[in-house]
């Protein structure tokens, strides 16, 4: 007799943008669905008497508390298979409420590049299915030889099937390709297929799979006994961690230069060697052509490539290369770590003191910690490295273990060769406009470009200021002109000969006169990239007639596809030019023929309001100062700043993290910041001022309340933001502070303490755990 059949409850998230329903609801799964119906599957089902998408997020042989077994609705349709595993679910749940972000927010990152919950009817089977408009697979048309084919001799007269055939005597060839050389190719490969001679075969084409073609990047692999002794401790702890299957993190504390790219290479060989998979997450996007090169150099098509440059159609064929197991190694952005990898080894992050690894709108989760929690989920390794570690990281290795992981900091002082690290030179600005020397660039950055034009070697420079002026000025009245819709100054860009909102990104014309007061000194100041790139222009045109390029590299002139890859390409060709950028070009890249780095400004984050000004700063300078002397010939760095005394200048001056870290430690235990504690911003905005100010004070009440029985805890506000307005919008925000050894559970505290507060109609709140922008 058979056994009765238990009915089975799925717990589905519905796919609708309704706060209130960011929960599971119970859904009880047919018996014709059974086996079909999985955790991670995509599901369509009834709410509200309409159809809805859902995805299942767990499953069970009976409803869930409270839930009466007759009114649960059966499942309907499964519209895709398992997006996600259940390892991905608990990560889900674990960042919802670390977080205090939705719960379907979260479970998006899960799920396929360009995914939608649109449905539509399918014509030939009346059935619904998820419409894929940007994500459809694309196959090509691949042309080859029949072995009949092989001894077919055409007509004398049929010139294209002799053009045809010759082109396939190669091996096979894609029919577009053909169509491009020959006119009419199509006509003429049905006649030849007809006949047998030809065979035409349908191939997916995998969308973003091109090949860097930078030099630099495919090098060599080096043998263990050739790697340096920092490599090998490296190598070596890392080779534990992943053992250990517990999570375990390796910070690979290394200088620019010292090999960290090749320890992570041979460290995903060994993981791959034992059949499990990587991720690999780099800061920023032009930093990817290089990596990608390298990893693709020795790993080949097992590497796919995530990140946001990619059109939504490549992004998909990359991730479906990790689903369906082609690709076993991920590298990207932030958003490769969410890629469906079957069972990951290892997980890295290069340059992991990079503020670009924290997401800045909801989910607003950090890499570095989203990393540490999949890699303890799936027993892998999670490797850090940076020239420049973050205060975070370095605290949890003195600590020894973090959340059930041991954390281990693993110095590499060296790089492989021998080779010193560059001697800096710091230039203070303020003594060379007293002693008469009016030009952006100092007396020593401007006899180091010629030395570099006259031996027709390579130069960096670093201005972390886009634009053509950082503001307009009238030298009468003062006035300054800012956005209409944001309390932010506008750049002017000479580009187009207008005024941007580096917040919102309105433009505006450029005033004839001052609107205050009418003057004719109404004049540009401050600098931006392309302010110096004309300047420097025209110091090269007089050096070296011109011939030696300019290539900038910012956000404007990286804005359209592949720019960034161009931007690089360009540079590493060229034998002799200079790349003038923003930070995107201070770390990660690698080009051994650079012998000079000249920072313009080295003040343009110290002043600005954050308590981790300081801390970039020293990074920025040290990555930037790493770029040079990474060949056989020698580099330098030149600084120029106006605060040449200043802490971080100087720890950057001389290679000394000590010099910084000393008294910004003592700063930061003093006023009660990271690491010595955990934060928590809340941000409350809308059109009314009044209505922003009422629910700030609330949410600060509230806060205070829910955080009373911390010891030490601490909540600032409610203030206005440093922005205090952006796109028409008042911006107010209450700061919570608990002592680090009392953080886990700050996001759930938060949300709860928020989700009291009586929000009214055309006011947002937004919650940033550990945030790094408070403006």
């Amino acid at each position: 007799m058979a056994s009765e059949r238990r009915d089975r409850y799925a717990r589905v998230i519905l796919d609708l943008r309704t706060r209130a329903l960011d929960r599971t609801f119970d859904y009880a799964v047919p018996e014709g669905l059974d086996g079909q119906v999985r955790v991670g599957s995509c599901v369509l089902v009834t709410f509200a008497h309409r159809p809805a998408v859902g995805y299942v997020l767990g499953l069970g042989d009976e409803p869930s508390d409270g839930v009466d077994p007759a009114r649960v609705l059966p499942v309907s349709q499964v519209l895709a298979d398992p997006l996600f595993d259940e390892a991905a679910v608990g990560a889900m749940r674990w960042m919802a409420a670390e977080y205090a972000a939705p719960l379907l927010e979260v479970t998006r990152l899960f799920c396929p590049p360009g995914f939608t919950a649109r449905t539509e009817r399918d014509p030939r089977t009346g059935a619904w299915r998820l419409r894929r408009d940007e994500t459809r697979e694309v196959d090509d048309r691949w042309v080859s030889l029949t072995e009949a084919g092989a001894s077919y001799v055409p007509p004398t007269s049929a010139s294209r099937q002799r053009a045809v055939l010759a082109a396939l005597s190669q091996g096979p060839v894609r029919q577009a390709e053909l169509g491009l050389a020959l006119s009419g190719a199509a006509a003429v490969v049905g006649a030849l297929a007809r006949r047998g001679v030809v065979t035409v075969e349908r191939r997916r084409r995998v969308r973003g799979a091109d090949e860097v073609r930078l030099s630099s990047a495919a090098a060599p692999r080096r043998d263990v006994a050739e790697l340096t002794a920092g490599q090998r401790a490296g190598l070596a702890a890392i080779q534990r961690a992943v053992d250990a299957r517990r999570g375990d993190v390796v910070l690979l504390d290394g200088v620019t230069g010292s090999g960290k790219t090749e320890v992570y290479l041979a460290a995903i060989e060994r993981v791959l060697a034992a059949g499990r998979d990587a991720c690999v997450l780099v800061p920023e996007i032009s930093l990817t052509p290089q990596t990608v090169g390298r990893f693709r150099a020795r790993f080949g098509d097992q590497v796919a490539v995530l990140h946001s440059r990619l059109s939504v159609g490549e992004r998909y064929d990359q991730w479906d290369m990790v689903r369906t197991g082609v690709a076993h190694v991920v590298v990207g952005a932030r958003s490769a770590l969410f890629a469906p990898l079957a069972d990951p080894g290892i997980y890295v992050i290069d340059e992991e003191h990079e503020a670009s690894y924290k997401q800045g709108s909801v989910p607003r989760y950090h890499a570095r910690e989203v990393a540490a929690h999949l890699a303890r989920a799936h027993g892998a390794a999670l490797v850090l490295g940076s020239a420049t570690p973050s205060m975070e990281s370095l605290a949890r290795c003195e600590a020894g273990e973090h959340r059930g992981a041991r954390w281990t900091r693993v110095e590499m002082p060296e790089r492989p060769s021998a080779r010193p690290l560059p001697p800096v030179e710091v230039v203070d600005m303020a003594r060379e406009f007293a002693q008469g020397w009016r030009s952006m660039f100092s007396r020593a950055l401007t006899a180091a470009l010629a030395e570099v034009a006259e031996h027709g070697e390579k130069a960096v420079l670093m201005l972390n200021q886009r634009g053509f002026a950082r503001w307009m000025l009238c030298r009468d009245c003062g006035y300054v002109p800012s956005c209409e819709h944001c309390s932010t100054s506008l750049t002017y860009h000479e580009r187009g000969h207008r005024l941007v909102c580096h917040t919102c990104g309105a433009e505006y014309p450029v005033p004839a006169v001052c609107p205050e007061c009418g003057s004719h000194f109404f004049r540009m100041s401050g600098m931006g990239t392309q302010q110096v790139e004309d300047r420097l222009r025209e110091q090269l045109d007089a050096l070296v007639g011109g011939t030696m390029p300019v290539i900038r590299m910012d956000a404007d002139s990286t804005r359209a596809k592949g720019a960034h890859e161009r931007c690089l390409e360009a540079f590493d060709a060229a034998p002799s030019a200079v790349l003038l950028g923003t930070q995107m070009i201070a770390k990660g890249l690698d080009f051994p023929d650079v012998t000079l780095v000249g920072v313009i400004n080295a003040d343009t984050i110290l002043k600005v309001c954050d308590f981790r000004a300081a801390e970039r700063t020293y990074d920025l300078l040290e990555q930037v100062a790493g770029r040079a002397g990474r060949g056989d010939k020698p580099g330098r760095v030149i600084i120029q700043t106006y605060q040449p005394d200043h802490p971080a200048i100087r720890a950057a001056a001389e290679h000394d993290r000590s010099l910084f870290m000393a008294p910004e430690r003592a700063i930061r235990r003093e006023a009660g910041y990271p690491p010595y504690t955990r934060l928590a911003n809340v941000t409350c905005w809308g059109a009314s001022r009044d209505d922003v100010v009422r629910v700030a004070g609330q949410v600060a009440d509230e806060l205070r309340a829910t955080l009373a029985d911390v010891r030490g805890a601490e909540v600032l506000g409610a203030v206005e933001c440093v922005i205090s307005r952006m796109q028409d919008r008042h911006r107010w925000h209450a700061l919570a502070k608990v002592p680090a050894e009392a953080g886990d559970g700050l996001g759930a505290r938060v949300g709860a303490a928020v989700a009291r507060v009586r929000v009214p109609t055309g006011v947002s709140i937004a919650i940033d755990v550990d945030p790094y922008d408070m403006l």
